[in-house]
């Protein structure tokens, strides 16, 4: 695994902010979209990572060619060719027609993968000519999803369906060949040309004062959690941590969300909201960031 898999940032300051604002209809179907999306990402790595022979694997780039961006899911080198992934966990009945996409149950027509999985393997095959490599690459549209079908599919599409992709993860094993020098170093190539994208842009304008406060249920992000000695537990659903995981846990969200603020213990309990802890959150502050400063000055890092 050479560049393995981070989950998005905005995917977690999002958790954060379903619990602590209203969002928008449109923004929780995308905020659920994206769960899906990613958790069908993980389920595909899964599958990968049970590989013993020798190859690359590149996740998650975000890449630029002639002024176009675009964003590759998976990227598998190996000796004779590189295997481009566009992974989709989508879930129901599909139908395809005339070289169109379509929910079945309605007959919404949906953007077409394959036009997607198109436009990334021309970007990525001109940014590969640029940085003076030749391998062929070899596209594929993943469907991970078991309940999902896609009817009236002719059957050159360049699809891997669930039912038969054990089998062809099998196949691929089988038939691929050791890695050659060159095309590590076009792996170190395209990591080295990864774009980090600001998350922040894609959010709704929110603010410290406005959220609802709290330690989010690392299960199923309820705010109503309760602390019995060392431990947090959910009122919603019974899932239980230790505090100093759940303080730690919240730390991070917040700064996610406010990389411009302090770390500082006063912060943190009004951001954790557990009464009568903040002496138990300092010495977890303690303990795992380092302090900066003295007195109303003080912070952590």
């Amino acid at each position: 695994m050479y560049k393995q898999r981070q989950k998005p940032p905005e995917l977690a300051m999002l958790k954060s902010l379903n619990s602590g604002m209203e969002l928008s209809e449109e923004r929780k179907r995308k905020y659920t979209n994206q769960i899906k999306g990613w958790e069908g990402e993980r389920k595909f790595d899964t599958l990968l990572g049970k590989f013993t022979e020798d190859y690359v694997i590149l996740n998650d780039l975000l890449l630029q060619s002639n002024q176009t961006t675009f964003q590759v899911d998976t990227i598998l080198i190996e000796g004779e060719a590189l295997h481009l992934y566009e992974i989709k966990n989508y879930e129901g009945d599909f139908y395809y027609e005339k070289d169109r996409f379509y929910k079945r149950y309605n007959k919404m027509e949906m953007n077409n993968p394959i036009t997607q999985l198109k436009r990334t393997e021309s970007s990525l095959r001109q940014l590969i000519h640029q940085l003076g490599y030749s391998i062929p690459i070899i596209p594929h549209v993943v469907f991970v999803n078991p309940e999902f079908t896609l009817h009236q599919a002719p059957l050159y599409l360049p699809c891997l369906y669930p039912t038969p992709l054990n089998r062809y993860i099998k196949s691929l094993e089988k038939n691929i060949t050791k890695v050659k020098k060159q095309h590590i170093d076009l792996a170190e190539k395209l990591i080295a040309l990864h774009m980090d994208e600001s998350p922040y842009r894609r959010l709704p304008s929110y603010n410290f004062d406005e959220l609802k406060k709290g330690i989010l249920c690392d299960k199923c992000n309820s705010l109503t959690v309760s602390t019995e000695r060392s431990i947090i537990k959910c009122d919603a659903c019974g899932y239980t941590e230790s505090l100093e995981e759940a303080v730690l846990r919240s730390v991070e969200e917040f700064k996610l969300l406010f990389p411009e603020r302090k770390i500082t213990t006063k912060e943190m309990h009004e951001w954790c909201l557990i009464l009568g802890e903040m002496r138990r959150i300092k010495r977890i502050l303690d303990k795992q960031y380092t302090l900066i400063g003295v007195h109303q000055w003080a912070y952590y890092e």
